[in-house]
């Protein structure tokens, strides 16, 4: 199989990717060990201990304390997705240093290693939920749709990219594979927004925190993982790919709805008042402001250097960003009447989920659009030249 190539120079990619490693390795110890105070009350936890030095002790007691029924509820299966969740933690930068140092059977070896643990360590989170009502999840109901969504997108983006493995699209793969890492990354991001958030928000609880958190939560490892597999694929242009399938116009379409449904969402917060939703709202406007701002401006960079391929890719990124909005919407309904939640949480759920949804479709979408270009690519090298038309003979004289 052809390995993308990687190229590692001095640069804030480089910076991001080891902090992003820093953080995957640091968290994995508290991750399997974050679940033995709800087994022992007492027990010591290195990341409860942290956090609570970093805030408050009350502040991570009552975290604790509103957490024990519905952990303890389902333990066995917590202790196995939390352990195992952090040895995905460990097992993702090996994955990446292999790959970089073209180590193909280790490669091969520790895919397996990783896909087998995403299963059984989803299977615990599975468990989990289906053994937890929406209103017992911590900090609501809202909270317990995001962890089944992260639960979807993770298992889906790693069986995604065993397909494209075996399909030998390598770059393709490499995608699903960092968008199933940028899941799992979900867990250590918001326990550092626990700790960070108070400084902005002084005052709230952890469950107020989390809210606010979660609105953004899927968006931004999903964004990290574009920004990454755009950084590994330095190819300009893609053999067979002619053409956009997103023309300006769809973008300009996919704009326009998405602000309509932005103007909605927006309207709906307001209007429920409360200052707790409007820092709902906050904390999604924000980071969606500046992913779509950054996606438009590698979007012009790419056209004005001539690079088609990294052009449709970010287009295909920015059309689903705009319409995550829009499915957000439609979301809003049916979250009302299947799960009998009121109109706030039903928002808070469908716009906290909408990027991340989205940003699945997206890169479904690139693998789509990167395997018609390879088929269409073969026809063309195996497709016979047209034969040349017979030369008719001139008299001579």
């Amino acid at each position: 199989m052809n390995r993308p190539r990687v190229s590692v120079g001095i640069g804030w990619g480089r910076v991001a990717a080891l902090v992003v490693v820093a953080v995957g390795v640091g968290y994995a110890p508290i991750a399997m060990t974050e679940l033995w105070p709800y087994a022992h009350p007492g027990a010591p936890a290195i990341g409860e201990s942290f956090l609570a030095h970093l805030t408050n002790p009350r502040y991570v007691a009552d975290a604790v304390a509103n957490r024990l029924g519905p952990y303890r509820h389902s333990l066995a299966a917590l202790v196995v997705h939390s352990v195992l969740g952090g040895l995905l933690l460990l097992l993702g930068p090996l994955q990446l240093l292999t790959a970089v140092r073209r180590r193909a059977r280790l490669h091969r070896a520790l895919g397996v290693v990783f896909a087998v643990t995403v299963y059984v360590s989803m299977a615990g989170a599975a468990v989990y939920l289906l053994r937890t009502a929406p209103r017992d999840a911590f900090s609501g109901p809202a909270f317990w749709i995001v962890l089944g969504a992260i639960l979807v997108g993770t298992v889906f983006s790693v069986t995604a990219g065993i397909v494209a493995a075996v399909q030998r699209m390598p770059e393709i793969h490499q995608r699903w594979m960092l968008l199933c890492y940028g899941f799992l990354m979900t867990a250590p991001l918001l326990r550092f927004e626990w700790g960070a958030l108070p400084v902005f928000f002084p005052g709230l609880s952890m469950a107020q925190i989390n809210q606010i958190a979660v609105m953004h939560l899927g968006s931004v490892v999903a964004f990290g993982a574009l920004l990454a597999s755009r950084r590994l694929d330095h190819r300009a242009e893609l053999p067979g790919m002619n053409g956009s399938w997103l023309p300006w116009w769809v973008l300009l379409a996919a704009a326009a709805a998405g602000a309509a449904a932005l103007g909605w969402i927006t309207d709906a917060f307001l209007a429920a008042g409360g200052a707790q939703n409007h820092r709902l709202l906050l904390g999604y406007l924000l980071p969606f402001a500046l992913t779509a701002a950054v996606m438009l401006a590698r979007l012009r960079r790419a056209v004005r250097d001539g690079r088609p391929w990294a052009a449709e890719e970010w287009r295909i990124h920015l059309v689903g960003l705009s319409l995550a909005p829009v499915f957000s919407v439609l979301c809003v309904l049916p979250f009302e009447r299947a799960l009998d939640l009121d109109r706030v949480t039903a928002l808070s759920a469908a716009t906290a989920i909408g990027c991340g949804v989205l940003a699945f479709w997206a890169t479904a979408t690139t693998g789509l659009r990167a395997l018609v270009a390879r088929e269409l690519a073969k026809r063309q090298q195996s497709s016979p030249p047209a034969a040349l038309a017979p030369v008719e003979a001139k008299p001579v004289g």
